[in-house]
């Protein structure tokens, strides 16, 4: 079981750097890049939320789950 995270690819998509997208979800730049690495353990809604918002995107271009 594992949980893939696709920040990159919505970010490549949106061509919008990592810093663009800190500064309009009010996260820090090496929170998300933890994130984008798929180096966290949790992520709150609220983040998910702002980062959907600013990314015009859903939670599951985001996160996908791929079965070992």
């Amino acid at each position: 079981m594992a949980i893939v995270v696709n920040l990159d690819v919505m970010l490549a998509k949106r061509k919008m750097m990592l810093k663009e997208l800190s500064e309009k979800v009010g996260v820090t730049t090496v929170n998300l890049s933890i994130l984008k690495q798929g180096k966290v353990k949790a992520v709150r809604f609220s983040t998910l939320d702002s980062i959907c918002s600013v990314l015009d995107c859903q939670p599951g271009d985001i996160l996908e789950y791929i079965d070992d």
